[in-house]
């Protein structure tokens, strides 16, 4: 990667900035799109914002899509997306929109990369009668959220068969990790316990995998140099279940927390998907990649980074605080 352009869509979010942060270590030089260029609007880049090039861009917005050919990326992860699965019913135009619409205008508006990755999802599978899911596996996108990111996945596909331009999919399963907003599960538990927060959810019998994101990051740089990845979708993903019951007990455990568990006092959602786990076989054929942070390690290393984050956050004293105040 040292040297080499690298443009990054969605990069202000919870796996755009840990990819972000990976590039520059590597050497690479790192362009981010975002719609507003100020560290304010794109906090996780803090720390990052002078050694990376922010773009100002909407890709539903085809005229300003022009920058891209200026910037003559060698490689171009797209990660942009309307991204909360629930929400996705309530904005279904604007989740069809930046997943399927500017997915397609980003792949016409430039072509002379070396590398495409398309960041997929593993909820384009929806409903599946077995585990673990793998890409052979027809789809069956149960949300807006889904359907939009297929749609995406669909043309991208379309333009590598069409083309021949060197693209890759990748369907990564669900991640954690230091930067992740509160609305997913993982990280709310983490703060909820920290905070001493009753913890109240569904009996929680459904299962989901979790991927510390170090570990997807590191597929998503091999899916960016490996020649194998070429035209192929790629699971991202560890193999192991977890109950979203056994997932709050044992962050519970790990923060020593107070909260109280109130397990079972939420109803179950009427659109469910009981089990998720990846088949990460052809990650390892194509890639050679495999997790290198287990489940235990990643927890307590995310746990950490959210008690300086609550530390920031939820301190009235601290310096964030403190400028929420009245001059």
């Amino acid at each position: 990667m040292r040297g080499k352009k690298v443009f990054v869509t969605g990069g202000s979010g919870f796996i755009g900035s840990n990819l972000c942060r990976r590039l520059i270590q590597m050497g690479a030089k790192v362009y981010v799109a975002v719609k507003y260029d100020s560290v304010i609007d794109n906090v996780r880049l803090n720390g990052l914002w002078n050694q990376l090039t922010p773009v100002e861009i909407d890709l539903r917005n085809t005229d300003a899509l022009t920058q891209v050919k200026q910037i003559k990326p060698d490689i171009i992860y797209h990660l942009a997306a309307y991204n909360h699965v629930g929400d996705s019913f309530l904005q279904i135009n604007e989740a069809i929109e930046c997943n399927s619409r500017a997915s397609v205008n980003l792949l016409e508006a430039y072509q002379d990369y070396e590398r495409f990755v398309y960041i997929s999802s593993s909820e384009v599978y929806g409903y599946q009668e077995t585990v673990p899911w793998h890409e052979e596996m027809p789809v069956r996108p149960i949300s807006p959220y889904s359907a939009g990111k297929y749609m995406g996945e669909l043309y991208a596909r379309m333009k590598f068969f069409s083309t021949k331009k060197p693209i890759v999919v990748l369907r990564p399963f669900n991640a954690f990790g230091p930067y992740q907003s509160p609305r997913a599960v993982t990280a709310e538990l983490i703060i909820k316990c920290l905070l001493g927060q009753d913890i109240v959810t569904t009996p929680g019998k459904q299962t989901r995998e979790f991927n510390f994101v170090e570990n997807l990051i590191d597929g998503f740089i091999l899916a960016a140099t490996k020649k194998e990845a070429l035209g192929e979708i790629i699971n991202l993903g560890c193999g192991v279940e977890v109950t979203i019951c056994d997932l709050a007990n044992k962050i519970h455990t790990l923060t020593k927390s107070k909260s109280k568990l109130r397990i079972g006092d939420l109803h179950e959602r009427p659109v469910e998907i009981w089990r998720m786990c990846a088949s990460n076989e052809k990650a390892k054929k194509l890639l050679d990649w495999t997790p290198k942070v287990d489940l235990e390690s990643g927890r307590l290393r995310s746990i950490d980074w959210y008690k300086k984050y609550v530390s920031v956050y939820e301190d009235p004293k601290s310096a964030l605080s403190k400028l929420g105040l009245t001059p």
